[in-house]
């Protein structure tokens, strides 16, 4: 579990992937106070600072997009749950959004008809169950 200060100060325990824990692990190596993501100084990275890393990154990974910004990441967090059949309400508790609202303005994938509940039930009754 991941111990974070989300907006207000308001403070929740995030369950972390193994994958994830480990990641956090290597990142944070044997200090016990300060931030997790630091800027080269060693200064708490703020949303400038992580900005300019992702454009870094994704011209390393070679994806040119002109609008590159760390919100989109929590776009795409919240799509690509959706898109795994994890319900809305579920997703909005991970996104930690007060109104289902803001989490389907995440969605970058709400018109995508396969998710529709039209498709979904035409697909399962096809299926024969």
């Amino acid at each position: 579990m991941l111990r974070v200060r989300g907006k207000g100060g308001k403070v929740v325990l995030v369950p972390l992937p193994p994958a994830v824990a480990r990641a956090v692990d290597r990142a944070v190596d044997e200090r016990t106070t300060g931030p997790i993501l630091r800027t080269t100084v060693g200064t708490r990275m703020d949303r400038h600072a992580a900005t300019q890393r992702l454009k870094q990154l994704s011209a390393t990974a070679g994806i040119r997009m002109p609008r590159m910004h760390p919100h989109m990441l929590r776009h795409t967090f919240v799509t690509t749950m959706l898109d795994a059949g994890v319900s809305l309400r579920d997703v909005q508790i991970a996104a930690r959004h007060a109104d289902p609202k803001t989490t389907m303005r995440d969605d970058r994938a709400r018109k995508n008809l396969d998710r529709h509940p039209n498709y979904i039930l035409a697909a399962y009754m096809a299926s024969g169950t």
